[in-house]
């Protein structure tokens, strides 16, 4: 090891040298997010000139050849010549990290690209990049090499449009996929345009012969969120509660809505980040809900039913709500800007929440009655759950180590090292725990249906006979009480047999986790086995084959004769033996497992609330505009 160490070891990256050698540090992955992120870093640059008025349209292209095009009719970035640099300010905004307008209040009093390297971080990591800006009636463009301009800003001809238009090719060898997710993109560009009301939002997929477009428009701003995460939900009253206003130079924008259902669905926004962690603005929203129903509470008929005031939990029990606040100079916790937090802004939204909420319900009294019924039943379900835990612990304590009888539990007491593998039946939970690696892997066998979770409260979930060894055997609890630092196992592995049966198990398992465990998901713990379909047996070879297209592969590849092959079709997991099992679902070293990942909070919402929840409708139309896709049906 050499310890030398002086100023010839300090090495000085000049321009955007270092967003290259170091993209992680600046976009966080070269994987398939951080390939999105190049575009939402371009599109927030159009989303600050819409906050401050100036642009009311955007658009983003995905073109053939890996190619992205973001085009708005805002104010243009500035070409004239910086007094200071000598240069042309859009080259400065380029090409220069923490260059750019955001830093001026004038400009922009509001921003979510707050660090000013956005734009100039995706001409960094792009192979070519071209700039158009359409700025008094002149058209002025620029064109760039991994961040290196190709020549001066120049003029290109007059034009009767206003805008910025950036197009871009990702550097492929930097990013580990340059083909970009149509669905992804379009979703977070449709929580923008119900972030920014009245604001158009255009996606077109240039990449298909008939090009796919979705356009985003909502003149209901947060309200419209609102109303469309609750689109498929039973709500208590029909228009969901808006409040909006400005305090101290915040704005606040927020709207509420309760519906029959037993979760909580909110979502919180600073200058249009989301804030996933929350911080001192959800703190102020959640304090003024319990403190003005709580207030209610006292004046009206439901008080007598309840010797005890109103918890959060209980009065979010069945909330639908967006909070979106426009601070000025925002301070975020950690690199991801995920948690706000300014101290000031947890008074200042809390007054106004609290001030407007009881002025609505005062006049709304139709409105706040059921929110309290529903609010006092939660209450009581909640004493009931805690009622039943401390009978659940009381009864743990009283035998082995509080684990269930179902679980084979591994050697190993690493959680990073240990998998369980989640059953279907106690045939295959046999077959399992035989063929199992002993030391790492642990198997609990189910057997039947277990509740769907998307229709009941806390207080029978932690008692369900089928969830209840579940929750022990994980080790975290569940609901609020969830703490994914006690869990036993960093790997949970779902095995339900390949049919329509075992996709329903999946199904309720997963809606358990993402409800009750949801950190499990958002961590990346939880997996879904993959069991092959069919053995092919051949002069005492065997293979086996995961769905229809690899069996007629192998069978095509090997030219056998049909009449000496031996094709079985696995009709559950408890028809194969425990080296069978081992060999194709449970060795890592030769196992497909697919990973469960939560990318879209909102649509996994709205997808679990279809499938799982009352409204029978919904799902029949979902199943409609569906059936035809279904590749792999078992009858």
């Amino acid at each position: 090891m050499n310890e030398d160490y002086s100023a010839q070891n300090i090495q000085v990256l000049k321009g955007l040298e270092a967003v290259r050698i170091r993209p992680g540090m600046y976009i966080g992955t070269t994987g398939i997010d951080g390939l999105h992120h190049l575009v939402f870093e371009v599109v927030d640059n159009s989303i600050d000139e819409a906050m401050q008025g100036f642009c009311n349209a955007i658009l983003v292209v995905l073109e053939g050849n890996d190619v992205v095009r973001v085009e708005d009719n805002g104010r243009g970035i500035p070409v004239d010549i910086h007094p200071e640099e000598q240069v042309s300010a859009l080259e400065l905004v380029m090409t220069r990290l923490h260059a750019g307008g955001k830093f001026d209040k004038k400009s922009y009093q509001v921003s979510g690209g707050l660090h000013g390297v956005g734009v100039s971080v995706v001409n960094a990591l792009s192979q070519t990049c071209e700039v158009f800006v359409h700025i008094n009636g002149t058209l002025y463009t620029q064109t760039y090499k991994i961040g290196i301009p190709d020549g001066p800003v120049r003029q290109a001809g007059p034009t009767e449009r206003r805008g910025t238009v950036v197009r871009f090719k990702a550097d492929p060898s930097i990013f580990e996929t340059t083909t970009y997710n149509f669905d992804a993109l379009s979703n977070r560009l449709r929580e923008l345009a119900f972030l920014n009301k009245g604001l158009t939002i255009t996606i077109r997929d240039e990449r298909l012969s008939t090009p796919k477009v979705h356009t985003f428009k909502f003149d209901g701003g947060v309200k419209s969120f609102v109303a469309y995460l609750n689109e498929h939900k039973t709500v208590l009253y029909k228009e969901p509660i808006s409040l909006e206003g400005v305090r101290e130079d915040i704005q606040i924008e927020c709207a509420i809505q309760y519906n029959d259902g037993f979760n909580e669905i909110m979502y919180s926004f600073v200058n249009d980040i989301n804030t996933r962690e929350g911080g001192t603005h959800l703190m102020g929203f959640k304090s003024a809900l319990t403190r003005t129903l709580n207030d209610f509470l006292k004046k009206s008929k439901q008080a007598k039913k309840l010797d005890d005031s109103l918890s959060g939990e209980d009065v979010r029990e069945g909330l639908t709500a967006v909070l979106s606040v426009k601070v000025p100079n925002p301070q975020f916790e950690g690199q991801t800007k995920a948690k706000l937090g300014n101290s000031e802004v947890k008074s200042i939204v809390e007054s106004f929440v609290n001030e407007h909420l009881e002025l609505y319900f005062d006049q709304h009294p139709d409105v706040i009655a059921p929110i309290l019924e529903k609010s006092v039943l939660a209450a009581k379900a909640r004493i009931a759950a805690r009622q039943a835990r401390e009978a659940t612990r009381r009864k743990n304590a009283m035998d082995s180590a509080g684990l269930p009888g179902k679980l084979a539990d591994c050697s190993e007491k690493d959680p990073a090292k240990c998998e369980l593998f989640i059953v279907e039946g106690d045939s295959a939970g046999g077959s399992a725990k035989m063929g199992r690696n002993r030391q790492y892997q642990a198997i609990l066998s189910l057997f039947g249906k277990m509740l769907n979770v998307e229709k009941t409260r806390i207080e029978k979930v932690i008692t369900n006979d089928k969830l209840q060894p579940i929750i022990a055997s994980i080790g975290g609890g569940a609901g609020n009480e969830f703490n994914i630092a006690k869990i036993r196992y960093y790997k949970i592995i779902i095995m339900a047999d390949a049919d329509v049966d075992g996709s329903h198990i999946r199904t309720l398992l997963l809606t358990f986790f993402y409800r009750y465990m949801t950190p499990l998901i958002e961590h990346g713990h939880v997996y879904l086995a993959m069991p092959p379909l069919y053995k092919i047996s051949y002069e005492k070879k065997t293979f086996y084959a995961y769905d229809d297209p690899e069996k007629d592969r192998l069978l095509a590849a090997s030219g056998r004769d049909p009449e000496k092959v031996g094709i079985q079709r696995y009709k559950g997991l408890g028809e194969m033996n425990p080296d069978q099992l081992w060999i194709t679902t449970m060795d890592p070293t030769k196992r497909n497992i697919i990973q469960v990942h939560l990318d879209d909070a909102v649509e996994a919402e709205r997808i679990f609330t279809t499938l799982m929840g009352e409204n029978v409708a919904s799902r029949r139309q979902f199943i409609e505009e569906n059936a035809l896709m279904v590749s792999n049906l078992d009858v």
